[in-house]
């Protein structure tokens, strides 16, 4: 293992009290997962490790499938949408150490000449950097907020997508949030667009080339993958919740560019949080404290995103974390040198799933 980037050592030399080292009950785990289920949420997942690995655990409960009542297994697979941002991000990063791009780049450098001409009808690419939309500050109007995307999703059937359709959506759906660099603005069209970028570069799709620059055997994510490339992986994937409805059938092309795409595992998630943490996945600490630089802006944006994470507090505590649409949420603790994964089966109401807060309690001893 790498030695820990000296910035962070500050934060794993001042432990609290409140937060000692013991290991939380496993009882009382399963009663907090238990705890969550509802009407709305048949099933819940979630990991807890620390960097040391003196606390490891992996809990599930309820069901996987409302149809078939069948158990919910700690081990299975689930769609985690934006999650996939942060290894987006990390990868584009990996890219940046190897000298295969700069981060003040034009995007326009690495695009497709079909796909500049489609996104230049309304954005000037030449002024928007590979940096401005890892931020989300490159002023994309994010694809899947026009109301056609959303229909075509959730048409039977379901609609097999192209990254040059989102694109064209992007253009014909909604303006420019901002000038570059101006406005935090959330945007999965963006980070599609980083996909781009990695598949231009690497001459193969995402599905390939993401778990061969971040090296997924050494990190040992043998439960993560894009839907669709690992048999196994795909096979044990849960059913989904949105507003009730099962979407399990949702084509996954929906997602599948670079804002999301990636199928994985609570487990594997906190993983590759403490991973990236702890110098496994970047050649030069310097390059966590770059994806770690906040933005800069003329007013405070609605989220602290930094490049394909963003920082919260849970309970008080600092963490990073990332978030994806179908209910999961992987977050690092650097003060307790800590990761947690969750996926709800059905997405909770807030910006934080419960069970983190009441698991540190539970660390705590509360």
């Amino acid at each position: 293992m790498k030695k820990i980037p000296f910035f962070l050592l500050i934060f794993f030399l001042g432990i609290s009290e409140l937060f000692s080292q013991q290991k939380p009950d496993s009882q009382i785990l399963q009663t907090i997962l238990e705890s969550q289920l509802n009407q709305d949420v048949p099933g819940i997942l979630f990991h807890i490790q620390s960097g040391d690995g003196e606390i490891k655990w992996s809990g599930a409960a309820g069901v996987s499938a409302r149809e078939s009542g069948e158990k919910l297994l700690q081990d299975q697979t689930f769609r985690i949408a934006s999650v996939t941002k942060t290894f987006v991000a990390a990868s584009i990063l990996k890219l940046w150490e190897e000298g295969k791009l700069r981060l003040e780049d034009p995007i326009s450098n690495y695009l497709s000449p079909d796909h500049i001409q489609i996104l230049s009808q309304d954005y000037d690419l030449e002024k928007i950097s590979i940096l401005q939309v890892l931020r989300h500050n490159a002023g994309f109007f994010d694809h899947t907020h026009a109301p056609v995307f959303f229909e075509k999703v959730l048409q039977p059937g379901g609609h097999e997508w192209t990254r040059t359709e989102q694109l064209k959506l992007c253009v014909e759906a909604g303006e420019p949030i901002s000038a570059p660099g101006e406005k935090f603005s959330y945007s999965d069209t963006g980070y599609i667009i980083l996909g781009e970028i990695i598949e231009n570069i690497q001459g193969k799709t995402l599905g390939i080339t993401i778990p061969e620059i971040l090296d997924f055997e050494k990190l040992g994510l043998q439960n993560t993958a894009f839907e669709g490339l690992n048999p196994k992986v795909d096979q044990a994937r849960i059913h989904q919740y949105f507003q009730g409805q099962d979407t399990y059938s949702f084509h996954p092309s929906m997602d599948y560019f670079g804002g999301g795409g990636l199928l994985s595992t609570t487990e594997d998630l906190s993983g590759f949080f403490l991973a990236l943490f702890h110098g496994e996945v970047f050649k030069n600490p310097s390059t966590l404290e770059q994806m770690l630089q906040p933005g800069s802006y003329a007013s405070a944006p609605m989220m602290d995103y930094r490049i394909g994470i963003y920082r919260i507090e849970i309970n008080g505590v600092e963490a990073f974390a990332h978030a994806g649409f179908w209910g999961t949420q992987v977050v690092y603790f650097p003060s307790l040198d800590l990761a947690m994964a969750t996926n709800y089966s059905q997405i909770w109401k807030g910006r934080v799933p419960p069970v983190f807060g009441e698991a540190l309690n539970a660390l705590s001893g509360k």
